[in-house]
């Protein structure tokens, strides 16, 4: 029986312009993952009953194997919900490589980031951008820009120590905060506009820092991220909370999503562990993340 995985993501810089022809930053996270079983059957199901899983089925059916018998799809996701760290594109592909196991049909990793938002943003009518499905297409350290669709693998062995940090009881759903700023930005918002700007140069930047070995500048473009972020939009108090708090400790932090949780970066492991503990502390989950180095 075919299975198969996706890895949560956290965005480093740039985010949330992926969808708005700017550049992001990310890196996906080996702690925490979607894997999906397929098998053939009589008919199409999905084990939990999911949106997700069935939009993936049938747009997997109609486009790419249409003469296929049906799918029934079993998940396991351990992703924490809803606290921006790709639980929902994970699931998607996920599902797809599961099927494409199992109906042996190929797809590039771009192919495959481009298939899985439009289950959602065309089926599903979520608010999305490729970032998360380009990052867990692709897997490891990715500079994604959106102008011409360009991605780059990164050796992840470039980033400082990182931390990541949720708070489940604030956690809030991404498309909300996605289909605001997609009104804005059509209706030409020049505080959105600036910010969608400014941030792909931040990404770029990021990428810059981390090639040339510059921690300071690297962690100061996470630090802007969030930064041009909290000036467009009503950021919740819970999660504004948790960057206060890691860049009081000395540390740089970003959102890794639009959901609420954050990802930082560190001088060294002593200052990780600290800052780790003192999250702990204010009653936040907070891990070092486990990624993978080339």
């Amino acid at each position: 029986m075919p299975r198969a995985r996706a890895f949560a993501r956290a965005a480093l810089a740039g985010n949330p312009s992926d969808a708005y022809g700017g550049a992001t930053l990310a890196v996906v996270l080996r702690d925490f993952f979607a894997e999906v079983d397929a098998s053939s059957a009589s008919l199409a199901s999905a084990v939990p009953e999911s949106m997700l899983l069935h939009a993936a089925i049938r747009r997997f059916e109609r486009d790419l194997a249409p003469e296929a018998h049906p799918a029934a799809v079993r998940l396991r996701t351990s992703i924490p919900r809803a606290v921006g760290l790709g639980g929902s594109s994970a699931i998607v592909i996920a599902t797809v490589r599961a099927l494409c196991e199992l109906h042996r049909v190929r797809l590039r990793p771009d192919e495959l980031a481009s298939f899985a938002l439009a289950v959602e943003t065309e089926d599903l009518g979520i608010a999305a951008g490729l970032q998360d499905r380009v990052a867990q297409a692709y897997g490891g350290l990715m500079f994604m820009d959106f102008r011409d669709r360009a991605y780059e693998p990164l050796d992840p062995a470039l980033l400082p120590p990182l931390f990541v940090a949720w708070d489940m009881a604030a956690a809030a759903h991404s498309g909300v905060t996605h289909s605001d700023l997609r009104m804005r930005f059509d209706r030409g918002d020049a505080v959105v506009l600036a910010a969608m700007s400014e941030l792909a140069e931040l990404a770029r930047g990021a990428r810059s820092a981390l090639l040339a070995g510059d921690a300071g500048a690297f962690g100061r473009c996470m630090d802007a991220s969030f930064d041009a972020r909290r000036r467009m939009l009503t950021l919740d108090d819970r999660h504004v909370a948790m960057i206060e708090l890691a860049r009081d400790l000395g540390a740089s932090a970003n959102y890794t999503g639009s959901g609420g949780a954050i990802v930082g970066c560190c001088r060294d492991e002593p200052h990780r562990r600290g800052v780790i503990g003192a999250l702990a502390d204010a009653g936040h989950h907070a891990i070092a993340p486990i990624v993978v180095h080339t």
